[in-house]
C-alpha cells in the first residue's frame, strides 16, 4: 500500500473516526471538504493506463 493511502486510511478511520466503509464511500470533493485539502492534482495518462492495466474491466475472450 502506498504511504499517501495508509495517510488516508490514518486520518480517516483514526483520526475521524469513520469505519473503513464511510471512508471508501466518500467522494474526493467531500474528503477534501471534510480534512479542509486543497484539490489535488488529477491522475496522468500514464497512471491511468497502469491502473486499466492492473484493473481491467473485462477478462480477455481467450481467458475465459
Amino acid at each position: 500500500m502506498k504511504d499517501h493511502w495508509r495517510a488516508v486510511l490514518r486520518i480517516g478511520v483514526k483520526a475521524l473516526g469513520l469505519s473503513p466503509a464511510e471512508l471508501w464511500a466518500m467522494s474526493l470533493p467531500e474528503w477534501l471538504a471534510l480534512v479542509e485539502a486543497e484539490p489535488i492534482a488529477p491522475p496522468s495518462v500514464a497512471d491511468m493506463a497502469a491502473l486499466r492495466a492492473a484493473f481491467p474491466d473485462h477478462q480477455n475472450e481467450d481467458q475465459a
